[in-house]
């Protein structure tokens, strides 16, 4: 019994990686429509939601995806560059800046090898971001851009805490999927390894949680 739950885990998290990955590239003009869809309508507030940690003046997005943070970030007078591996991501955030007037800050590229100056950025962050954050080479690549006491800010998950059917319906697709694991401080490890002082802040929303990573730069 036990051999065959582990195999169907093993066969499920094999599609929905297959099914991620497709979303975020070949078909990254459905992504925007897809997380609305499976968020109750709540993911670009979920993303938007770490602004207030963003003072810029300069901040690097990894993983910026169609764009909407670095638009949000433009539009407060912050100058915003991000970085992402999938060039059709790449392609639908320069459309979104190029058709509000802005101009496009972003390389198509890998958070391993940064192609930046060292210390060039007050923050660097990722919202809902894959493997790629917690990966030591990236948490060292961050950790080389950022100019002294800059910070990482990172939104790793989203609890749907709604009562209503359709909440109750996408906080199980959620568990199911492995997209809202229990939060464990031991999470926090990879960025205290590489000399980051990590901590973590919960936001309460009207029918959802958040946690954030703020992981600061150690001053000498």
């Amino acid at each position: 019994m036990g051999e065959s739950l582990n195999l169907y885990s093993t066969v499920i998290n094999r599609i929905l990686k297959t099914f991620f990955y497709l979303l975020y590239h070949r078909f990254a003009w459905a992504y925007d429509f897809v997380a609305t869809a499976v968020s109750v309508g709540m993911w670009n507030e979920w993303v938007l939601s770490i602004i207030p940690y963003l003072e810029g003046p300069k901040v690097l997005e990894l993983g910026h995806g169609p764009g909407h943070l670095l638009l949000t970030l433009k539009k407060n007078s912050i100058q915003s560059f991000g970085l992402d591996q999938s060039k059709e991501m790449n392609a639908l955030a320069n459309q979104r800046l190029l058709i509000e007037g802005f101009v496009s800050l972003l390389v198509n590229g890998v958070s391993q090898h940064l192609p930046f100056e060292t210390s060039t950025f007050n923050q660097v962050v990722a919202t809902f971001p894959t493997e790629f954050i917690v990966d030591h080479q990236t948490l060292e690549e961050v950790m080389r851009v950022l100019k002294p006491g800059g910070s990482l800010l990172v939104l790793p998950v989203a609890w749907i805490t709604g009562e209503r059917f359709v909440h109750r319906i996408a906080a199980w697709l959620f568990g199911f999927t492995g997209q809202s694991p229990e939060w464990d401080d031991r999470m926090l490890t990879p960025f205290h390894d590489v000399g980051f002082s990590a901590r973590v802040e919960y936001k309460k929303m009207e029918s959802s949680d958040l946690v954030f990573i703020i992981a600061d730069m150690k001053i000498n």
